[in-house]
């Protein structure tokens, strides 16, 4: 087939769906499509890709690429891309990335725009069962790949250390449940001696140190600041635990995979599409509660069979995640579509 990706990001523009595009594009790519990825991402940077990328383009050059396809594939809804299909019959494939609606719950013009849009796709693809129920219950299920080359175990990491949170440092990742946790657990056996790394950087740093210091923990708990590449994944690598205490509803939560890929079991709470994301192979707990937080950690620090079934289940969970397995789901959908329609 021939491919038009569209994603409004792209590399090296850093992200979620900067990063699944890649995956999900290089994927159809090696299976023998012609893949054209188009984004509103203007910068090229360094890497060089085996599909022509097109940035920024013209109306012109969006209807020449739109008339080439075979098949148009958007990763999230991308509108502003993807309006020349009203003039092609050319099938669309949708992946709803995240919720349609504004973070605080509601739904404005441009997300009833969208569910307009939706109702002419081919198929729709949801990262998780949370967004399918919440925005198109006839979805297909697909969660999303991680990037295996990178997240990985290290054999000569030792896992020294206890907890580590990671994702930027806003008030809706959660990051002041963690101390608020870790604080509590002191009164626990063994508790005065747990301690917590907090990867990540953003506006509620200095909030978050001044927690650490109020509760006297400020040689338990590391801030190292953003980390990327193998610095991440060592650091990943030298963790038992991971603590996903997110306020906000994640749509997935790649962050998951990523720490379990390093050996770390994954502790998160239950909303959204983060249940989904650990399955058999980690724990959940109430989304906010800093008390089931405790429990939880507790019922996994007192119930050693505990750990070892969840980390026994993470191999077989995280291949569910593998790049060739989730691409192949999706060109399944892909070519279903394409089939039903062939070409034009």
């Amino acid at each position: 087939m021939k491919v038009l990706f569209l994603t409004h990001r792209f590399y090296p523009d850093i992200g979620g769906i900067e990063v699944n595009s890649e995956i999900l594009a290089t994927s159809f790519h090696e299976a023998g499509h012609d893949v054209r990825l188009v984004t509103w991402t203007g910068q090229e940077g360094e890497k060089k890709f085996p599909f022509q990328v097109v940035r920024q383009p013209s109306g012109s050059t969006l209807f020449d690429h739109h008339r080439w396809a075979d098949i148009v594939f958007e990763n999230n809804p991308c509108l502003r891309l993807a309006w020349p299909t009203l003039f092609f019959r050319k099938p669309s494939v949708v992946a709803l990335r995240t919720w349609i609606r504004r973070t605080n719950g509601e739904k404005h013009w441009q997300d009833r725009l969208k569910f307009l849009w939706l109702q002419r796709t081919k198929a729709v693809i949801a990262v998780s069962d949370a967004v399918r129920k919440a925005d198109w219950p006839p979805a297909v299920v697909i969660g999303n790949p991680y990037r295996t080359h990178l997240f990985r175990r290290l054999p000569d990491v030792p896992k020294t250390r206890d907890f580590v949170f990671l994702g930027r440092l806003v008030s809706d990742k959660g990051a002041a449940l963690a101390v608020e946790a870790l604080h509590r657990l002191r009164t626990v056996k063994g508790g005065e001696a747990l301690g917590l790394t907090i990867i990540g950087d953003g506006p509620e740093r200095e909030n978050l140190e001044k927690l650490a210091d109020q509760y006297g923990l400020q040689d338990r708990v590391t801030f190292t600041g953003a980390l990327r590449g193998e610095e991440l994944v060592r650091s990943l690598n030298a963790h038992r635990f991971l603590l996903v205490p997110s306020f906000w509803e994640e749509p997935f939560g790649n962050v998951a995979l990523e720490g379990m890929a390093c050996g770390c079991l994954p502790l998160v709470s239950d909303g959204g599409g983060l249940p989904d994301a650990v399955g058999k192979a980690g724990l959940t707990f109430a989304r906010g509660d800093v008390d089931a937080m405790v429990a939880c950690i507790r019922r996994l620090l007192d119930d050693p069979n505990l750990e070892k079934r969840l980390r026994d289940a993470a191999d077989r969970h995280l291949s569910m995640h593998h790049p060739k397995v989730v691409s192949g789901r999706y060109l399944e959908v892909l070519e279903t579509a394409f089939a039903k329609t062939g070409p034009v």
